[in-house]
């Protein structure tokens, strides 16, 4: 669970930063959604308050023109969702749990390259 966002609340919005690693796929109703992956993501006073989050692809994201290693600042509100298997499959245990997200994600801006990111090495293809 991450416990920092809990503590933050989601009576309003706050203002956070992350860095940019990727963009990802995840499955729509009818085709592939883009996502954005922040690495280290941080409060204003500059405390980590989780160590990654994926976006939507949003026109926020897509207008801040990121690159990997970017530092972006954004908006958002503290939402809760849950997370874990809803199927009926006996061989799957993944219970159900309340966790903690930022969303809404509003404000967005580059604010350039990171200084201490550095690309962590792929494992090779054996």
């Amino acid at each position: 669970m991450r416990r920092k966002l809990k503590e933050i609340g989601n009576e309003t919005r706050h203002t956070f930063s992350g860095i940019f690693i990727r963009i990802g796929l995840k499955n729509g109703y009818k085709e592939p959604e883009e996502t954005v992956l922040l690495k280290d993501v941080q409060d204003s006073s500059g405390r980590i308050v989780t160590d990654h989050l994926w976006f939507n692809l949003t026109k926020g994201f897509q207008a801040a023109n990121l690159r990997e290693g970017d530092i972006v600042q954004f908006d958002a509100r503290v939402a809760v969702y849950q997370k874990g298997y809803r199927g009926h499959r006996p061989d799957v245990y993944c219970p159900i749990e309340q966790d903690y997200k930022l969303s809404y994600p509003t404000k967005v801006k580059n604010l350039g390259r990171s200084p201490d990111y550095k690309k962590e090495p792929e494992e090779p293809e054996w």
